[in-house]
């Protein structure tokens, strides 16, 4: 019995696995646990992650449950492409027809609730079909209902038990490499202080707590000793500025300056995180630091950490617009303000003053950072 009741026995003969998952940096880590489910079953297979040019920036050279990753190109309702329209029918026929000829023998839904995502999958052709469902949308062979409010990781080792892939583990994870760390300490030199990373930036704005709180809550870690780095891209500098200005005097800035392995490293050699919910504080607790963060009443339900021995969450039950109040789940208001400035600065400050006295009671110097050793290969 796996710790989510009964996986369905391995399905013969599979050489080839298909897994459709092409939305969000941080989306790919809270569905690693059931790619890894799906390796160790299939341990022979050849795993194709149907997915986002992010991801594929992130996994290129990095050791992974999966092979290779193909990137979807912008489907309506499946992913969306910023800085380019959806692809046409033909486009989308041309790629589909390409995946057939893989002979994929099983092909995964890890997307969404099918309406859209099912359509795709069931145009791979694959010998056996696994995903999640709503009521309405398409089904595959062997389907899991598609609810509201469940953990998006139990979620998907629910869909990949279904395909014969029991749970190996809950937590995700994601290896670090040392040019990783050599591109971070590029940009952010090793000093004996005990690192502290603020990442003051979210896809959707109403997920990000108010930026001067945060920069006074990393300057009451920096009164404790931590040395501090705001970090974000650079549709993200004002955000980063306005963090700066909170901390109230010099802080150390990066914005734009740290490609994708160069910010996994950062957050591998970070002792703490302090965040949204992001892409990149999924990525931290991935490989292995502690976050604290801020989250909606709706994310919360669906991406929050599952753990609590090392990471934080801070929860506002309103998620309303500072504008107008607009709750998160009732539809955008298009003001693209906080929907969590109602969490108090106090309870912030509080969880982030304890995890980081936590962390650094971990490590016997005190004054050094954390001497765990990251998920190196």
């Amino acid at each position: 019995m796996s710790p989510l009741g009964t996986a369905a026995a391995p399905l013969p003969d599979v050489r080839r696995i298909a897994v459709l998952r092409a939305n969000g940096l941080g989306d790919y880590v809270v569905g690693e646990p059931a790619l890894a489910a799906l390796r160790a079953a299939y341990p022979d297979a050849e795993i194709t992650l149907l997915g986002a040019a992010h991801t594929a920036a992130l996994l290129a050279d990095r050791p992974s449950p999966v092979d290779r990753v193909v990137v979807v190109p912008p489907v309506h309702g499946v992913r969306v492409a910023s800085a380019a329209p959806d692809a046409t029918e033909e486009e989308i026929d041309a790629w589909a027809a390409e995946r057939r000829a893989e002979a994929y023998d099983l092909a995964v839904q890890l997307h969404g609730g099918g309406g859209n995502s099912n359509r795709l999958l069931l145009r791979l052709g694959a010998g056996t079909t696994v995903g999640a469902a709503t009521a309405d949308a398409p089904k595959p062979d062997r389907w899991v209902p598609y609810t509201s409010f469940q953990h998006d990781t139990l979620r998907w080792l629910e869909v990949v038990a279904a395909a014969g892939a029991p749970p190996v583990r809950l937590e995700p994870e994601l290896a670090v490499t040392e040019p990783d760390l050599a591109a971070s300490r590029a940009v952010v030199p090793e000093t004996d202080e005990p690192l502290v990373v603020v990442h003051p930036g979210a896809t959707d704005p109403r997920r990000c707590y108010p930026e001067d709180r945060l920069g006074r809550v990393a300057r009451a870690l920096a009164d404790r000793g931590a040395r501090v780095v705001v970090v974000g891209g650079p549709s993200e500098a004002d955000r980063v500025a306005a963090v700066a200005r909170g901390f109230g005097r010099g802080v150390g800035t990066v914005v734009g300056g740290l490609d994708l392995p160069g910010l996994v490293g950062l957050l591998a050699r970070a002792d703490l995180l302090l965040a949204n919910d992001s892409g990149p504080r999924h990525v931290a607790a991935a490989v292995g630091t502690a976050t604290v963060a801020v989250f909606t009443y709706a994310n919360l339900a669906d991406v929050a950490p599952l753990t609590r021995a090392r990471h934080r969450a801070l929860v506002s039950w309103h998620g309303g617009c500072r504008v107008c109040g607009r709750r998160v789940l009732e539809g955008w208001c298009d003001h693209g303000a906080s929907a969590t400035h109602d969490v108090p600065e106090t309870e912030v400050l509080a969880a982030a003053t304890e995890l980081f006295e936590q962390v650094r009671a971990e490590d016997p110097a005190a004054r050094k950072p954390l001497q765990r050793a990251p998920r190196l290969v």
